[in-house]
C-alpha cells in the first residue's frame, strides 16, 4: 500500500504513470493469439537473446528464397550483412507466393479517396498491375540498381510503383508528397535518381494538390532524371507536359506485358533509400537492403499485430515515411493481409471521417499516431460515439511516445475498453518495430512501449555503456545487430559510423560500438521501457534534466488539456526555461486563471522546477501532414525569433500564423 509519505519519495510523474495501472490482454484475445501468455513470450525472448541468429534464421524460413543463405550474419562493426549468399525478391514475397492458394482472389488493397472514390485490387490484379509497371520501367531504361524517385499521393499506383521497383531490383526513393521542390530536388540529386514517378493531383481537405508542378520545379536542378512517369487521374486541367521527358502512366502500362519474372536478388541488394527530414543539415539517405528488412518486417507485422487472414489492416501513415514502407506496403503484403489505404485528411469533410471509414469498411486493426489521437481528443467523445467500431479488435500507436491520457482515451473511446493497444517504438533506421507489446501476451502500461521484441537486445545505458539503475534516465541503445537495420547512409559510410556507432560502446577498452538511437529512456522495476523522447528534447533547467515527454504527459493529464507540446528556450538565469504550447478541450475557457491552474498542476505532478515559464494557449499546434508536431518551429517562436527553414510540410499554415500573431500582440 502506498502512503502519503511514501508518495512524496517518488517523482510526481512516476505516481501519475503508476496510477494509470496495468492492462492485461483480454483473455479471449490471448486464447486466439499467436503468443498467448507472458510466460511464453518471456521464454521466446530469452531464447532469442541467447542465440539471436537461430531466432532470425527460423523467421527467415517463413519467406521464399530462390537460393538459401550460407551464413545468417556477418558482423564487422558497424557494418552488417544478413542471410549472406541468399537470393530473394521483395515483390515475389509480397505477391507471387500468394497466387497459388486461396489468397489469389483475396483483396490485397482496399482504397478510398477523399471524395469517397473506391477501388479494390485482389492479389492477382495487383500482381498484374505491378508486372505491367515493372515492364514499363524497363522499357523506359530502368535497370537493376538504378534509383527511382517516387513522389506520390496515397493512391493505389503508389503501392504498385514501389513493388514494381522492387520486382526489377531498382531501389526506390519515396519522397513524401508534401515536401517542397527544393527538398525533393535535394533527395533526387543525392540518390542520383534516373526516373521520377508522380501524379497530376490529389485531394487534401477538399482542395486539389498538384505534385507534378512540384516535380517540374525540382527537376530544374536535378539533371540525373531522364524520364517522369505521370499518373494522370484527370483531376487537374492543363497539366504541364514536357515532350520527350514526361510519360503517361496509363498509356505505357497498357502497352506493357503482364509477364515479368521477379529478379533473383542478393539478400544485401539495396531495396530502398529513405531520407530523414532533419531540421538542420543535409538529409540522411537511410539505406535498407532486401533480405534482412523483409524478414523483420514480416515477423513484426505478423506478431505485433497478431495478423489474421480475415483482418482488414489500416496503418494511417503516408508511404513517404518508413511506417508507410513497413506497415502499409511490405509487412502486411508479406503476410497475405488485406490493407486499407486512404487518400485524404483525417478530419475531412467532418471530424468523424476515420470512424466513419472504420464502420463502413469493417476495419479490424488500426495503427495511427499519438498526435492524431490527441487531435481527436480535443474534439471530444461525441464524434467516435456516433459510429459502430465493433469491427476493431486491435489498436496501435506509432511515431512518438503516447501520453498516458491519450492512451486511456484511445482505449476507452476507440477500443471501447476491449481492444489491446500496441504502443510501438522504432525508427527509420531500424526498419521495423523494436520495442512493443505482443497483444495477446504483454500487459500494457499506458505510456510505456513495454519490452524489446524477441531478437532485439535493447538497453538503457550511460555514456560509458553501462546499464543505468532502474528508474534512471539514460541513452537508449541496441547492443547487437538486427536484420532490418540500416546498412549505411547512402554515399556516406563515414557519416553512418559517426552518427550511429561512435557515441556509445560496450564497457572496456575494446568494447564494440552500440547502435545509438538518439533517444532517452528509462526502465521501471518490471523492465518496461519508457521512451523520454530525443536526447535533444531533454531540457536543462538550473542544472536539472527534464524530459519534454514527461512534462507533456503531465499537461495532457490535466482534465482541461487535449494536447500539448513542450520546448526549451534560452534563459539567462536558469540556462533553459520550459515553454509550453497547450490546446484545450472543447468548451474550456483559455483565461489567466486556467493558465495558472495548469502550471501549478505540472509543478505538483513533476516538480516546481518543471512548471512552464511560458504557457501559451493555441487552438492548433503546427504539424506536418503526417501529424507530427513541428517542435523546431515552436522553439523558434519560444525564443522570440523569426521562423526559419522549410515549412511546406505544415498541414495548416494558419496554426503558425496564429502563434506568430499572438507573439506580436
Amino acid at each position: 500500500m502506498t502512503t502519503k509519505n511514501s508518495r512524496k519519495k517518488e517523482s510526481g510523474i512516476d505516481v501519475l504513470l503508476r496510477e494509470k495501472g496495468s492492462y492485461p490482454p483480454p483473455k479471449e484475445f490471448s486464447r486466439a493469439s499467436r503468443v498467448g501468455s507472458f510466460s511464453e513470450l518471456k521464454k521466446i525472448r530469452q531464447g532469442s537473446l541467447l542465440n539471436p541468429e537461430k531466432f532470425w534464421n527460423l523467421a527467415a524460413q517463413e519467406l521464399f528464397w530462390f537460393k538459401p543463405w550460407r551464413k545468417t550474419l556477418e558482423w564487422k562493426p558497424p557494418f552488417a550483412k544478413w542471410f549472406v549468399g541468399g537470393k530473394t525478391n521483395a515483390c515475389y514475397n509480397a505477391l507471387d507466393r500468394h497466387l497459388t492458394g486461396f489468397r489469389r482472389h483475396k483483396a490485397a488493397l482496399i482504397w478510398e479517396g477523399e471524395n469517397k472514390e473506391k477501388r479494390v485490387l485482389t492479389y492477382l490484379q495487383l500482381h498484374r498491375e505491378v508486372c505491367r509497371a515493372a515492364n514499363a520501367l524497363k522499357n523506359l531504361g530502368i535497370q537493376s540498381g538504378d534509383r527511382v524517385a517516387i513522389y506520390m499521393p496515397m493512391i493505389p499506383e503508389a503501392v504498385i510503383a514501389i513493388l514494381a521497383c522492387a520486382r526489377i531490383g531498382a531501389p526506390h526513393n519515396v519522397v513524401f508528397a508534401g515536401f517542397s521542390a527544393s527538398a525533393l530536388s535535394e533527395r533526387i540529386q543525392d540518390a542520383q535518381a534516373k526516373l521520377v514517378i508522380t501524379a497530376d493531383g490529389f485531394f487534401r481537405k477538399g482542395l486539389i494538390v498538384k505534385p507534378k508542378d512540384v516535380v517540374d520545379e525540382a527537376l530544374k536542378s536535378a539533371p540525373s532524371v531522364q524520364k517522369v512517369l505521370v499518373v494522370n487521374r484527370g483531376i487537374v486541367e492543363n497539366t504541364s507536359w514536357i515532350e520527350g521527358r514526361d510519360v503517361d502512366w496509363f498509356e505505357v502500362l497498357s502497352e506493357a506485358s503482364e509477364n515479368c519474372p521477379a529478379a533473383k536478388l542478393d539478400s544485401e541488394h539495396p531495396l530502398f533509400i529513405l531520407y530523414t527530414s532533419g531540421s538542420t543539415g543535409k538529409p540522411k539517405g537511410i539505406l535498407h537492403t532486401t533480405g534482412g528488412y523483409l524478414v523483420q518486417a514480416a515477423w513484426t507485422t505478423k506478431y505485433v499485430f497478431d495478423l489474421k487472414d480475415e483482418d482488414l489492416f489500416w496503418c494511417t501513415a503516408d508511404i513517404g515515411w518508413v511506417t508507410g514502407h513497413s506497415y502499409v506496403v511490405y509487412g502486411p503484403l508479406l503476410n497475405g493481409a488485406t490493407i486499407f489505404m486512404y487518400e485524404g485528411a483525417p478530419m475531412h469533410p467532418a471530424p468523424d471521417r476515420f470512424w466513419d471509414m472504420i464502420e463502413r469498411h469493417k476495419i479490424s486493426v488500426l495503427y495511427t499516431a499519438p498526435t492524431a489521437i490527441r487531435a481527436f481528443m480535443r474534439l471530444g467523445e461525441s464524434w467516435p460515439q456516433k459510429h459502430d467500431l465493433s469491427s476493431l479488435r486491435l489498436l496501435g500507436s506509432v511515431g512518438e511516445p503516447i501520453n498516458p491520457e491519450a492512451w486511456q482515451w484511445y482505449h476507452k473511446n476507440i477500443g471501447r475498453g476491449r481492444c489491446p493497444i500496441v504502443d510501438t517504438w522504432w525508427q527509420t533506421e531500424t526498419g521495423s518495430i523494436m520495442i512493443s507489446p505482443l497483444p495477446g501476451a504483454t500487459p500494457s502500461k499506458p505510456g510505456s512501449a513495454s519490452l524489446p521484441l524477441p531478437g532485439i537486445d535493447a538497453e538503457v545505458v550511460d555514456r560509458e555503456g553501462k546499464p543505468v539503475s532502474l528508474g534512471t534516465g539514460g541513452y537508449l541503445v541496441i547492443r547487437k545487430p538486427w536484420p532490418g537495420m540500416l546498412r549505411t547512409i547512402y554515399g556516406n559510410p563515414a557519416r553512418y559510423k559517426e552518427q550511429y556507432f561512435s557515441q556509445v560502446r560496450a564497457p572496456g577498452k575494446k568494447g564494440i560500438p552500440y547502435y545509438f538511437t538518439g533517444d532517452g529512456a528509462r526502465k521501471d522495476k518490471d523492465g518496461y521501457f519508457w521512451i523520454l523522447g530525443r536526447i535533444d528534447d531533454v531540457l536543462n533547467v538550473s542544472g536539472h534534466r527534464l524530459s519534454t515527454m514527461e512534462i507533456e504527459s503531465a499537461l495532457v493529464s490535466h482534465p482541461a488539456v487535449a494536447e500539448a507540446a513542450v520546448v526549451g528556450r534560452p534563459d539567462n538565469l536558469t540556462g533553459q526555461a520550459v515553454s509550453a504550447f497547450v490546446t484545450l478541450k472543447e468548451g474550456q475557457n483559455p483565461d489567466e486563471s486556467l493558465k495558472r491552474e495548469i502550471s501549478e498542476y505540472v509543478g505538483r505532478t513533476i516538480s516546481p522546477i518543471a512548471k512552464p515559464a511560458d504557457l501559451r494557449f493555441t487552438p492548433l499546434l503546427p504539424k506536418t501532414r503526417s501529424g507530427k508536431i513541428m517542435r523546431r518551429l515552436l522553439r523558434e517562436i519560444a525564443a522570440g525569433g523569426a521562423v526559419k527553414g522549410d515549412i511546406t510540410t505544415l498541414e495548416d499554415l494558419g496554426a503558425l500564423e496564429k502563434l506568430q500573431s499572438r507573439e506580436e500582440d
